[in-house]
């Protein structure tokens, strides 16, 4: 019997047509698409395991899984097999890179950093609908940059964390949080090692109160400590959050 290899696949994807990475029941995943496009290509049944789950909606401007071949003899023509898997995937999901690694590799487990950005801008632009948040008032850039720091002070963002997931701990190590200000737009850059689902995006909520001035900088504390969704801030909505790095120790 031939023995299984690994291998790490390396995309992007506008998530705006589907429910997140992982594959539902009852809806279309990224996940579910491209499993599909690798098993018509190397004609065996192919089970891919994503870096992490985004959720619907979100983008992904690097995302890695890692899946099992069998014969891995096809990958031979590096080139060539993007090109086929990228010819019968749709429009919105592009594989960039394949690499051989080694069996015990894990795409989610192995991970030791994650980066995403959130976009959000004030003047309405038709190019920039489903891809950025239009908020007709700009908010204080130094009052939420100002809370975004405070973020580095935690480990648990339990307050921050969707209810009732399994996760086996809501303990994350934050060791970047800032704002940027491009002037007709600004971007919230966050890097962790592991993050909750729907963090990023309470985050996001929770600043931009500081940002309109409803609560100080310093009720991060509270709210933090409280360890309670209820006292964060609205999740502001997919469309604006990018996963944009994901690292790996032997990448």
């Amino acid at each position: 019997m031939s023995s299984k290899e690994r291998f790490f696949i390396e995309l992007s994807y506008d998530g705006t047509n589907y429910h997140g990475w992982q594959m539902q029941p009852n809806a279309i995943g990224v996940q579910e698409v491209l499993n599909k496009a690798l098993a018509t290509i190397l004609r065996q049944p192919i089970e891919t395991t994503g870096c992490g789950r985004t959720d619907t909606g979100v983008h992904a401007t690097e995302f890695f899984a890692h899946f099992d071949v069998v014969d891995s003899s096809w990958f031979m023509d590096h080139g060539t097999s993007l090109r086929s898997i990228n010819s019968i995937l749709p429009h919105d999901i592009a594989v960039k890179r394949i690499i051989k690694v080694d069996a015990d590799a894990h795409a989610r487990f192995d991970a030791t950093l994650r980066s995403y950005k959130y976009y959000i801008h004030f003047n309405k632009d038709p190019f920039k609908n489903g891809y950025s948040w239009l908020l007709r008032e700009k908010p204080d850039v130094d009052l939420m940059n100002q809370a975004a720091m405070l973020l580095m002070d935690y480990t648990d963002f339990s307050c921050f964390s969707k209810s009732n997931t399994q996760t086996k701990t809501n303990n994350c190590k934050i060791s970047r949080a800032e704002w940027v200000d491009m002037g007709d737009s600004i971007v919230f850059n966050i890097t962790a090692d592991r993050f909750l689902r729907n963090m990023v995006r309470a985050i996001v909520g929770t600043l931009l109160m500081v940002g309109n001035k409803e609560i100080l900088p310093e009720a991060i504390h509270d709210i933090i400590n409280s360890k309670n969704r209820g006292n964060a801030g609205t999740s502001v909505p997919a469309c604006g959050l990018y996963l944009t790095e994901v690292k790996y120790p032997y990448l």
